[in-house]
């Protein structure tokens, strides 16, 4: 669906520029590809978590697989799918390849979901309105569940049908294990639980959230681009624009803890103070953390600049992650 104006009736004749699209025009484009993209991933999850074995494989245990499926499918807003997807069309990429891509990285998503939400971790009962895994099945089976999708996230990428050149497949695999692993997400989750209860530094609390949730936010922007054929110059550059959304994602994570309803989030909120948990929010104030949500904003919008009008709906995608409700 476009719905950006390129000049006004007559303009080619007259000579006027092309106009640029409004912030509600923005906003509208925005909203529609969110939720195309939406539509695309649950029915490539869907069918990659489908019951017939691949290659390879003998059988699916039906109990784990519905596991999975229970996990990864009927929820989730897919913001890390959608910049896989938006990166990959500034360079006019698009295909199944881009999909599968982002559903490995979706995997990988709702794979921590499902450990995080265990007794042993945040020990949470609810998650995105409904019964977490080990609510709906159990413990072994969540865990299970958990490993599965990790594990699958690098089949998805390492298979030709992703894409035909084995180097950029290799790539792919390699950003997003890093992204998933010791120095990325899974270290992250073992600083912020080593840090409960204790107080920590700025600088601390930024590198264990920049680890714990903005590796994998920036893994979304860096598969786009590696699927895109990004020049290194380029790729730093969406990458401080991943870096800032991703710092942002967590502020604003924090900011709703604070400050909304469990029914409105569909997980339990208050938990990061009954826990002791180390944020920007308690660090800094409400007010602080507000304004520098607004700094974050601004900093994305200027790493995009260069990109023009194409990349208008990754800059909304910045502020829909500022201002989102749940």
């Amino acid at each position: 669906m476009a719905v950006f104006p390129t000049k006004p009736d007559g303009a080619e004749a007259s000579g006027f520029a092309p106009l640029p699209p409004t912030i509600d025009e923005v906003a509208m484009e925005f909203v529609a590809r969110l939720t195309a993209v939406a539509d695309r991933m649950e029915e490539t999850l869907e069918g990659l978590l489908g019951s017939t074995p691949l290659a390879g494989e003998i059988v699916r245990p039906e109990r784990l697989l519905a596991a999975m499926r229970h996990a990864s499918l009927d929820g989730g807003k897919r913001l890390r799918p959608f910049l896989v997807v938006e990166t990959a069309r500034l360079f006019d990429v698009e295909g199944p390849g881009v999909l599968r891509s982002a559903a490995a990285l979706e995997c990988v998503h709702c794979y921590s979901l499902v450990h995080d939400d265990l007794p042993a971790m945040d020990d949470d009962d609810l998650r995105r309105g409904r019964p977490t895994v080990h609510k709906a099945f159990d413990e072994a089976t969540a865990i299970l569940a958990g490993d599965a999708l990790l594990t699958y996230a690098f089949d998805i990428l390492a298979d030709p049908a992703t894409h035909d050149d084995a180097a950029v497949r290799a790539d792919l695999v390699l950003c997003l294990a890093r992204a998933s692993g010791l120095g990325g997400m899974a270290g992250g989750q073992m600083l912020d639980l080593a840090a409960e209860g204790r107080a920590l530094s700025e600088q601390e609390i930024l590198q264990m959230q920049a680890m714990k949730t903005g590796y994998l936010i920036r893994a979304g922007v860096a598969l786009g681009a590696i699927l895109g054929g990004a020049d290194a110059e380029t790729k730093e550059r969406l990458d401080r624009y991943a870096k800032a959304i991703g710092n942002a994602f967590q502020l604003a994570d924090d900011l709703l803890d604070v400050e909304s309803e469990a029914a409105d989030m569909g997980k339990a909120t208050g938990k990061d103070a009954e826990r002791g948990k180390a944020t920007l929010v308690s660090l800094l104030g409400v007010d602080a953390a507000h304004r520098r949500l607004g700094e974050l904003i601004e900093t994305a919008d200027a790493c995009l600049a260069p990109f023009g009008d194409k990349a208008a709906v990754l800059a909304a995608a910045a502020r829909f992650i500022a201002e989102r409700k749940n």
